[in-house]
């Protein structure tokens, strides 16, 4: 059976709709990531882990080794 993904948005979403962002999804193993603009345009996804480095270095604003 296939579940229905549970999509969330940052609170940092801009406009009065909040819809200039991302959305992300959590897989366990996988974050999928789509477009909150056109979200049935579909997702991408990525290893739970590296999607986690990323944000982590996104918020650190400095360079990461492994980048």
């Amino acid at each position: 059976m296939t579940q229905a993904l549970i999509w969330r948005k940052s609170t940092f979403s801009g406009g009065a709709e909040g819809n200039a962002c991302v959305e992300i999804a959590d897989l366990r193993t996988r974050v999928a990531v789509r477009d909150s603009k056109e979200p049935g345009r579909g997702a991408l996804t990525f290893p739970a882990r590296a999607f986690s480095v990323f944000v982590e270095v996104l918020k650190a604003d400095t360079p990461h080794p492994a980048i």
